[in-house]
């Protein structure tokens, strides 16, 4: 698809990024006009769910870019926007849309060039992985859906902002957890929010058995009771009707 000319959303922070984006206009560095640039006080200003909704809606790629690591003139709120992009990608992968449509860069207020170079690498990336099939999946829409209220969950907030300070400084008994560790815990977590939205979205359309919602997803039967069984507890799922012997479950809006 050579004539194919991607729309790509490009978040920049104020005091770096976009600072690099006017050097190289003034400097004259080329690169592509496919960006749709937005600038932000601070990168960390983007959350998850802001970059999935956005290729919900349609976008073929997302970047974020901010101040290098140390130099955030916010202390540190560049470490919370890698967090959050790869809590976005990890996402991005559970709903099969390619985590590569999304890139995070850091540029300072000094280089121009090289932010000319960023932005060219990632239009030719975008390219190559052709437009985004969001639009023509309604399946994948569905997904996508179900990823963008995963990302608002107070679980996946919660263990996206704690982790600079339970990673460096430790918990209340000064315990210092292991990197590795904590992504390993929050992958798990992600996963197991988006299965949970999943089912309230596919349910919220239609009222569904355990059955069909493992079918659909993907996922072994017992896992996706124990899912509903939770759901259910948390009055946000509930029975809608039984056809035959088998119950049928629908989400319910407002459910706490």
């Amino acid at each position: 698809m050579s004539d194919f000319e991607p729309k790509i959303i490009v978040f920049l922070c104020n005091w770096c990024s976009y600072a690099g984006a006017d050097l190289a206009g003034v400097s004259r560095y080329q690169y592509p006009t496919n960006i749709r640039a937005v600038r932000v006080m601070c990168s960390t200003r983007i959350s998850a769910h802001i970059v999935l909704e956005l290729f919900k809606e349609g976008a073929d790629g997302v970047m974020v870019s901010g101040c290098h690591i140390g130099d955030c003139h916010y202390i540190n709120g560049n470490l919370f926007t890698e967090r959050r992009v790869k809590l976005a990608e990890e996402l991005l992968k559970l709903t099969g849309v390619e985590p590569g449509r999304l890139r995070l860069e850091w540029v300072s207020a000094a280089e121009g060039e090289r932010y000319s170079q960023v932005i060219t690498s990632f239009v030719k990336q975008v390219k190559d992985l052709g437009p985004t099939p969001v639009l023509k999946d309604p399946k994948l829409a569905t997904r996508l859906e179900a990823a963008v209220e995963a990302a608002k969950s107070f679980r996946s907030k919660t263990l996206t902002s704690k982790e600079v300070k339970l990673t460096g400084k430790g918990n209340v008994y000064e315990e210092v957890l292991d990197p590795k560790k904590y992504d390993l815990i929050i992958e798990r977590a992600i996963e197991d929010e988006y299965q949970k939205s999943l089912i309230l979205t596919l349910s919220n359309h239609e009222a569904r058995s355990v059955k069909e919602l493992a079918k659909e997803m993907g996922q072994p039967t017992d896992q996706i009771l124990d899912h509903v069984v939770a759901l259910r507890a948390k009055n946000m799922l509930a029975l809608d009707h039984i056809e035959g012997t088998t119950p049928k479950y629908k989400a319910m809006v407002g459910g706490a």
